[in-house]
């Protein structure tokens, strides 16, 4: 972790470990969970900001009750995620304002250029303090948005990411050095790259370290987090689910179902495979499909499962997650578990 980071979220513990702000699980108790346990806590604001400060304020009362140790006064020691396609600017500025977040999260954007005058303006609101993150799945885009709006982080997400993300792209990798080398070839070099896309444990996040990023965020992992607002069918069957590589899937099929079509077309969810997707024939949703969905819902807990209807994004790395604990366990087992792999590869051959 670079010294500038350091002294931009100082916090946090090395190596830095973010959750990723998934849109209605990743809330308050999430994010300052995260944040108080050393990492970066995102809040996910999602396209719908209406009730964005009341999360704000609600994360703002947990920081006062148990103050995130190492943060300072000047930002809230949290981020914001938002999903640029459908967020409202305005709304966004004004939470801003008002609560300075250390970081936003953009994401998903109608064109790259949308995102200048929203690194711009909450630059202007923020005076600077609330950092930019912006998140990519491919070369091109990273360097049309570094070069358009000069972020402070780039999240280079590899296509094994569970939940939405792009529709065609690289694993990890691959992708991460490949940014780094055409962002310095760019003269763009100093933008800090954190990884995301199958990282859930010491080991990948190791690896990600190794490829040169600054640090990793988590998402898959933390839908198994006592913190994560999150139904226990939805738990369940993330502890359930091994495989990943065959057992989850591309598709729009679960936006369908779900009414969420509004995504720009380059884009489309992972998911956990369940019988609402084996029933989409070729892609197809049904009336009677949709009818049978809308009837899950009804379930509870019930609606999820390899049987089950209900929508369970994950990412391939679904099956390294064993169990539920809390963002403070599972930041301290990843953090150990990286720096011994760290000391292992840095021992003599003759140590080893």
């Amino acid at each position: 972790m670079s010294t500038a980071f350091k002294d931009t979220y100082p916090w946090v513990i090395e190596p830095m470990i973010a959750c990723g702000p998934m849109r209605m699980i990743a809330l308050s108790p999430l994010a300052v969970a995260v944040s108080r346990a050393g990492g970066i806590g995102f809040l996910a604001a999602g396209s719908d900001l209406s009730d964005l400060q009341d999360h704000l304020e609600e994360a703002a009362r947990l920081i006062n009750h148990t103050p995130v140790p190492g943060a300072g006064h000047d930002t809230l020691p949290i981020g914001v995620g938002f999903l640029n396609w459908g967020a409202d600017l305005d709304q966004a500025l004004e939470a801003i304002r008002k609560y300075v977040p250390a970081a936003v999260w953009f994401f998903a954007p109608r064109k790259n250029e949308d995102l200048a005058l929203w690194t711009e303006r909450i630059r202007e609101v923020s005076a600077a303090k609330t950092k930019i993150w912006i998140q990519v799945g491919t070369v091109a885009d990273a360097i049309e948005i570094a070069r358009l709006s000069k972020p402070d982080v780039l999240v280079v997400q590899g296509i094994d990411a569970g939940g939405h993300g792009l529709e065609r792209g690289a694993g990890i990798i691959t992708l991460l050095p490949e940014v780094a080398d055409a962002l310095q070839e760019q003269g763009l070099g100093h933008i800090a790259l954190v990884a995301a896309g199958g990282v859930v444990e010491g080991r990948g996040t190791a690896a990600c370290l190794a490829l040169g990023a600054a640090g990793v965020v988590m998402g898959t992992r933390f839908l198994a987090c006592t913190e994560a607002q999150i139904a226990k069918g939805y738990q369940d069957e993330v502890i359930r689910a091994k495989d990943g590589g065959v057992n989850t899937v591309r598709s729009r099929v679960y936006d369908i179902l779900r009414g969420t079509t509004d995504w720009p077309g380059q884009y489309n969810g992972r998911g956990i495979i369940n019988q609402s997707f084996l029933d989409a024939t070729n892609g197809e949703v049904t009336e009677e499909n949709k009818t049978l969905y809308m009837e899950a819902m009804k379930l509870g807990n019930n609606g999820w499962g390899l049987q089950g209807r209900m929508t369970t994004y994950a990412g391939t790395g679904v099956g390294l997650v064993h169990d539920i604990k809390t963002a403070e366990t599972i930041l301290e087992e990843v953090r150990t578990d990286a720096e011994r792999i760290q000391q292992r590869l840095h021992k003599p051959k003759a140590q080893l």
